[in-house]
């Protein structure tokens, strides 16, 4: 099954579209995918009305592909709760993509909006542009930051990537703004760009390495070693690296790897070894 979303025009308020899923699609005609109910602003919509509909239908979520073309940097929750399929974007896409997702696997040629992949348990986002804050993050009120599963984003990401996080690996290639790893209790950050302040503040548990520029490290955080290389997901990353563990000021056991021969300006932490 293949269902081709094509943007009719770019919408005036945003478009709240967690219907778009290939387990809300399976075993649905395209006239029934049509007449799903959507919100555009405080508008009842149906999807037909915003998109132009085109494929195949009626199989199984797992044998679904949903394609949507055009300026999505409005249309919100796509993918939301899917646990099986695939959803790929050719252009931008909002906020809430992916949460809570159980499987199956997304892709954005562009760039994503804020709460990418917030709270998802398992499956894949690959975003091969920027993307915004709270990547993989739980929801204000919320403890229950992303439970599993991959994010990949291949240019910069903004504050508070990870927060709550719990399991799984969000990989950022570019750079990251503050607090990276916020309150973060188990899984894996891996960053090749730049990271701004406060990076693991009130961790407790789970990895963070940093393999580029760091303006500091907070006093939280004790020096522990040096280590030669480190692995995420079982995948080895060349050092060396300073490795710190914290947050102390909450008991924290988590592990902060920072790039060596990039900052220099640690080196006085050496003399604690």
């Amino acid at each position: 099954m293949t269902v081709t979303l094509r943007l009719k025009k770019n919408p005036k308020a945003p478009v709240d579209a967690g219907c778009i899923s290939p387990n809300v699609f399976a075993e649905k005609s395209l006239d029934e995918i049509g007449k799903l109910a959507i919100w555009e602003g405080n508008h009842k919509r149906t999807l037909d009305d915003i998109f132009e509909i085109k494929g195949k239908s009626g199989q199984t979520p797992q044998k679904t592909t949903i394609y949507l073309i055009g300026n999505l940097s409005r249309v919100r929750r796509i993918g939301a709760n899917m646990t099986d399929g695939e959803v790929k974007v050719q252009g931008d896409v909002g906020m809430h993509l992916g949460e809570k997702m159980k499987g199956g696997t997304i892709i954005v040629e562009g760039n994503a909006g804020s709460w990418t992949g917030s709270e998802m348990e398992e499956g894949a986002i690959v975003v091969q542009k920027n993307a915004g804050d709270y990547i993989g993050g739980a929801y204000r009120g919320s403890s229950k930051g992303m439970k599993g599963g991959k994010i990949i984003i291949h240019g910069n990401a903004g504050t508070e990537v990870g927060c709550y996080m719990r399991k799984g690996l969000i990989q950022i290639y570019g750079n990251v703004d503050q607090f990276v790893g916020i309150r973060m209790k188990k899984g894996t950050i891996v960053v090749q760009g730049k990271a701004k302040e406060r990076p693991g503040a009130f961790m407790t548990g789970g990895k963070i390495i940093l393999c580029n520029h760091i303006e500091s490290v907070l006093p939280t955080f004790t020096i522990d070693s040096v280590k030669s290389k480190v692995k995420a997901e079982g995948e080895p990353i060349q050092g060396p690296f300073y490795l710190f563990i914290g947050d102390l000021a909450e008991g924290g056991n988590g592990k902060l790897y920072v790039s060596r021969n990039i900052n220099r300006h640690l080196k006085s932490y050496e003399e604690l070894l």
